[in-house]
């Protein structure tokens, strides 16, 4: 078994997006350290099978479809998950359209998903992160492009800038009402099934560039990036607000 160094046992936890890649590493990761979990995906199947790794892992597991786009969706899950799990002490806002390109497809798909559907999120949980015990948290899975422009995909790389600078703002409202806000932005990241597992299983060039800036000489894991959400949403981080820390494996510092 993994170990872990954080407990979250009687902690209620949020994560979207969580039926694959980054969001079900972090789920796995909460659930190892003893958390009560609600995790919600698009497609029923995926979500399912996570659903059920979860379980093995021990604990309550809730889950439920919700497309991040959709401000109803979004408020009808919240309360769903609250209700179910009893609470919420944590809430990961996990989700991406991913959206290339600089159409305007991209760019409203990029509001709509990464940045409206982080506030939507927020605000559908936040009467319930109020009542946490020892205060709540949120942390915004983010991108390395926030830090950076993007030549294939400037919707994406400017809804991740404005994630990131919405962080800093949202930090400052809550943390009078006892919530801490933070973010982390994961470098290029594998998983399976997603995006750079998929760019390496076809052959393209663009997995050999990302891989070559990384000085690790290896891409990160979700593992890599689950670890620094549970410092940011554990007591150790209260001294830590309205920040969106790089987990890249020091891939911008070498100049990817």
């Amino acid at each position: 078994m993994t170990r872990t160094a954080f407990d979250f046992t009687g902690r209620r936890v949020l994560v979207t997006g969580a039926s694959r890649g980054i969001g079900r590493g972090i789920a796995q990761a909460f659930a190892r350290a003893g958390a009560a979990l609600s995790i919600c995906a698009r497609r029923p199947d995926r979500l399912e099978d996570a659903r059920a790794d979860l379980a093995a892992l021990g604990g309550t597991v809730h889950a439920a479809r919700c497309d991040m786009a959709d401000g109803a969706q979004i408020t009808a899950y919240v309360q769903e998950a609250a209700a179910t799990l009893g609470g919420i002490d944590v809430l990961v806002s996990n989700v991406s359209a991913i959206a290339r390109g600089d159409g305007e497809e991209s760019w409203l798909a990029g509001v709509q998903t990464d940045l409206l559907g982080a506030v939507r999120l927020s605000g559908a949980a936040l009467p319930w992160l109020e009542r946490a015990d020892g205060g709540g948290a949120i942390v915004h899975i983010n991108s390395i492009t926030a830090y950076r422009g993007s030549r294939s995909a400037p919707a994406y790389a400017a809804m991740k800038a404005a994630l990131m600078n919405y962080t800093g703002s949202q930090a400052l409202a809550l943390l009078p009402r006892g919530i801490r806000v933070n973010g982390v932005a994961p470098g290029s990241t594998e998983a399976p099934g997603h995006f750079w597992e998929k760019r390496r299983l076809s052959g393209d060039p663009a997995y050999q560039a990302a891989l070559a800036s990384q000085p690790t000489g290896r891409m990160g894991t979700p593992e890599d990036i689950a670890g620094v959400v549970m410092f940011l949403a554990s007591d150790a981080a209260r001294w830590v607000v309205g920040q969106t820390i790089l987990a890249d494996g020091g891939q911008l510092a070498n100049g990817g």
